[in-house]
């Protein structure tokens, strides 16, 4: 009876034992699972840091490339004004003193001083054949392009047309359309591109 009574109690130690203290490997389970989680996690937040910062300059990059876009749309457009406005006149804009007031101030905004200069030298040549001859002009420009760009000066090109009519005896002659090429360089002052120099390319005398 001893026998059986101290085994029994054995047993029963032995089973609480067993119950109250895992085994190690069920523990290194656990602590090796806690580590890949941790693992996942800085994998995760890296993989969302790079992304973020790839976006984050393919951004800049695109908003790089839309700023020179603007830019250059800009030159073009001040170029192709500046085309329509200086060969575009007639007896209609003429003032009461026979000047091309009107002429003259739709320039004058799309020039620098530096050209504003040699114009009003030349004007008067072209305000004489409108008052006495009945000359006008009128230009069609076909294609502008830029050909160098920085932050503050720009080269482009300018293609198109130019077509004189005159009044001989009381009638009006129109003359046949005078092709033109001209290059034009443009400074930025005070944030707005502006003519400043032209240059014939082809075409003859402009």
């Amino acid at each position: 009876m001893v026998v059986p009574a101290a085994s029994g109690d054995t047993a029963g130690v032995t089973s609480r034992s067993a119950h109250d203290h895992p085994p190690r490997t069920t523990l290194l389970r656990f602590l090796l699972l806690g580590f890949l989680v941790l693992v996942l996690l800085a994998g995760a937040g890296t993989s969302i840091w790079l992304l973020s910062t790839r976006g984050s300059e393919a951004l800049g990059v695109q908003g790089g490339a839309s700023e020179t876009q603007a830019e250059r749309d800009a030159v073009m457009s001040q170029t192709r004004q500046f085309m329509l406005r200086t060969q575009t006149y007639g007896p209609d804009q003429l003032d009461e003193n026979n000047q091309l007031t009107d002429y003259r101030a739709l320039v004058e905004e799309v020039i620098t001083p530096k050209l504003l200069t040699s114009f009003e030298r030349e004007v008067t040549t072209a305000e004489q054949l409108v008052a006495q001859a009945g000359v006008s002009r009128d230009a069609e420009v076909f294609s502008t392009g830029v050909v160098t760009l920085d932050s503050d000066s720009a080269t482009t090109l300018v293609a198109g047309s130019f077509t004189d009519t005159y009044e001989t005896r009381g009638q009006q002659q129109e003359q046949r359309p005078v092709p033109f090429r001209i290059e034009v360089d443009l400074v930025r002052t005070d944030g707005e591109w502006l003519v400043d120099d032209f240059t014939p390319v082809t075409g003859g005398e402009q």
